[in-house]
């Protein structure tokens, strides 16, 4: 999965010993340039990957990470981590969107192009025959054979 966005929160580095050798991790913030911004907490795990990723606050980022669970004691626990993370540049977004926030919709009353139906190719015919009006219904009751 992926998600872009700024960078709004860098939290402290853990780091520990296991029975494979010394590990690190870091989590992030990230947040969305939604109308209604969302944000995800991520880790990065390992320290040749945080010196790699160098993530600091405030950078425009495109994050590719995988989520996963797992159970401790009865209870249920959701991770999420970054497998490869690519900075973007927030002129050349906002830019090539004519100004539009990456997930934003068009303002309200905005020119919106038609919606031009697909041509079958070839001169075959459409994979759907044409919608047939419905039948009237009987005088006594509905023309369905529903039993609601």
């Amino acid at each position: 999965m992926e998600l872009q966005g700024k960078v709004i929160a860098v939290l402290p580095e853990r780091s520990g010993v296991s029975q494979r050798g010394e590990w690190k991790a870091q989590s992030f913030v990230i947040e969305t340039h939604e109308q209604y911004p969302k944000k995800l907490c991520f880790d990065v795990f390992g320290a040749d990957r945080l010196a790699q990723f160098n993530i600091q606050s405030g950078e425009e980022l495109l994050v590719s990470f995988d989520i996963d669970a797992h159970e401790y004691q009865g209870r249920w626990f959701n991770s999420v981590r970054a497998w490869n993370i690519q900075r973007v540049d927030p002129n050349a977004v906002a830019g090539a969107m004519g100004g539009m926030q990456p997930g934003a919709f068009p303002p309200v009353g905005a020119p919106v192009a038609p919606a031009q139906p697909a041509a079958p190719a070839n001169g075959a015919t459409a994979a759907f025959p044409p919608v047939q009006p419905a039948a009237p219904a009987a005088e006594g009751g509905s023309a369905d054979d529903l039993p609601f």
